[in-house]
């Protein structure tokens, strides 16, 4: 796990609470000066990226009703000399989600990261325009490096990560972000895709279209595994284009099949391939629900934690049922 280097401004009037804050075993070094004329104090803290959210929720707890409170938090790319870190037999064996919870990075890193990526600006626009028009042409000629090409581009990854994040947190505004800038996304993929599919020669015997014209009960194991291994390298901070491919194999190819066949007046295959999309879109965000839950991804407040605590399972409900109506619409059809 990489290391986190947090800055925190110690206002004069709570100098008090710093031995309280600083005697954390988990913390690997320290230093601490004035900051300015005022008297406040400068706290700078080397951290294992694992163990800075706990960090960061304690910081909040003891200082955050002091004016002038001010904490940062920044990647460490490396640091000399090498830390060479202790391992400890655990006295009592912990439990998975708290293992879990100490190999990924912390939640406002999280949300940090996501909500970045579900502004629903030009260039969200643009990106899902160009990644449309990238898999169009790599399906038509049946070229799958092409689609590989905009499975990376990836526009559709930050909506439904963030979809998922806003039901393990019970964030609402970040809930509706997330759908607004989900369906403005798969609005425009699905528009171009239908106005190629009318100008275009679209041949359904082509690998790229038929492998997304036949669903199977094996395609929602294939979605399932995606979404959980897209979060899963999202949370430990892998690169988006790596996490683009593991998620983006799931949505955008069968969407753009689906507009492609629309386009082409081929109404029974388009109806499959939105069949394949809707199973995918689905049991991605099933996935990612369940990998922040098994995590331990929620709010730091008591009351806000048992508000996630009840979406998380109203949402669970909802999207296993959804599974198990299109596992049976797979299974008849």
């Amino acid at each position: 796990m990489p290391l986190r280097k947090i800055e925190v401004t110690i206002p004069a009037d709570a100098q008090s609470v710093y031995e309280k804050l600083v005697e954390d075993e988990s913390i690997l070094h320290v230093w601490h000066d004035r900051s300015s004329e005022e008297g406040d104090f400068l706290v700078t803290i080397l951290i294992d990226a694992g163990q800075a959210e706990e960090l960061l929720d304690k910081a909040e707890q003891l200082l955050s009703s002091y004016e002038g409170f001010r904490l940062l938090m920044m990647p460490v790319e490396a640091t000399l000399p090498r830390i060479e870190k202790e391992e400890k037999e655990p006295e009592e064996e912990e439990p998975l989600e708290k293992k879990l919870q100490g190999l990924r990075v912390s939640r406002e890193e999280l949300y940090s990261k996501i909500s970045e990526g579900i502004s629903m600006n030009r260039i969200y626009l643009l990106m899902v325009v160009l990644s449309t028009i990238v898999a169009a042409l790599g399906i038509l000629r049946d070229n799958t490096a092409v689609v590989i090409g905009a499975m990376v581009i990836a526009p559709l990854l930050g909506p439904n990560v963030g979809l998922a994040l806003s039901t393990a947190l019970a964030d609402f505004k970040l809930g509706i972000e997330s759908l607004k800038s989900n369906f403005s996304g798969l609005a425009v993929a699905l528009f171009i895709s239908v106005v190629l599919g009318y100008f275009m020669t679209v041949d359904s015997s082509a690998y790229q279209i038929a492998s997304r014209t036949e669903v199977h009960l094996s395609d929602i194991s294939l979605a399932l595994a995606s979404g959980a291994a897209g979060v899963l390298a999202y949370t430990v901070g892998m690169s988006a284009a790596v996490i683009g491919v593991m998620v983006a194999v799931a949505l955008l190819p069968p969407l753009v099949t689906a507009g492609l066949l629309l386009g082409d007046m081929q109404y029974e295959l388009s109806v499959m391939a939105f069949l394949l999309l809707l199973t995918n879109v689905i049991c991605v965000n099933l996935a990612a629900v369940g990998t922040f839950i098994l995590q331990g991804v929620r709010p730091r407040n008591w009351f806000e934690a048992e508000k996630a605590k009840r979406a998380n399972r109203i949402a669970l409900v909802i999207w296993v049922v959804l599974v198990l109506i299109l596992a049976a619409i797979i299974y008849y059809a």
